[in-house]
């Protein structure tokens, strides 16, 4: 919980302990980025106007930052332009003060589902792209064209070598992904964020954010 507001701070950290969630306030964005709790926060309930770093400005901060933490705003002002930067920042929700304590608990709840779905996707492109990264920079470059949808034929002509050639580095792709068919190829570079018009590009383990 981060609010220049003291007394809302330990209102709404009250609320959450009293429901079994393990809760932290701040009264500036400042003190939040310089505390260990920044790495183990999942849901941010987060004050649009705040002296200093204000709540789009944390926002904008925490998204260079490749963090996960999932964010309810919450303002004293039906200001709809703030508002829809707000979400369309990936805001899971923006409560106008005074809000229902059982509207944030379900905001909270939503976020938190939201934090935990993001994470899972995270950890199966980590997977997705170690298993990538054990290629070489030809298989790779192989793979690439493959998921494009070209023949063993093509492939050979783009690359200037021999088509039987093309075929032992592609089987040695599929091997060592553990991969039998090309639809499983294509899915798992979906996850790993290599998409095929992408594929005649860039160099093994150059992958977008």
């Amino acid at each position: 919980m981060i609010d220049d507001d003291r007394s809302l701070v330990q209102s709404i950290i009250g609320l959450l302990e009293s429901l079994g969630y393990a809760a932290t306030g701040f009264v500036s964005a400042e003190d939040f980025l310089k505390s260990p709790d920044l790495l183990r926060s999942a849901c941010l309930i987060l004050d649009v106007r705040m002296p200093g770093l204000n709540g789009l400005g944390l926002q904008k901060e925490l998204e260079a930052r490749g963090g996960c933490e999932q964010i309810i705003f919450i303002n004293g002002h039906g200001d709809v332009p703030t508002a829809t930067r707000a979400m369309k920042g990936g805001a899971v929700d923006f409560l106008l003060k005074p809000f229902d304590s059982d509207e944030l608990v379900d905001a909270v709840k939503k976020a938190l589902l939201h934090c935990k779905e993001q994470l899972r996707k995270r950890g199966e492109r980590r997977r997705a792209r170690s298993l990538i990264d054990k290629l070489t920079p030809r298989e790779f470059e192989v793979l690439r064209f493959v998921i494009m949808g070209l023949l063993n034929k093509q492939i050979a002509s783009e690359l200037k070598t021999a088509e039987k050639t093309i075929k032992v580095h592609r089987g040695r792709v599929m091997q060592k992904l553990g991969l039998s068919s090309v639809p499983d190829l294509v899915r798992l570079t979906q996850i790993a964020g290599i998409s095929p018009a992408d594929a005649r590009y860039g160099t093994k383990g150059q992958y977008p954010a």
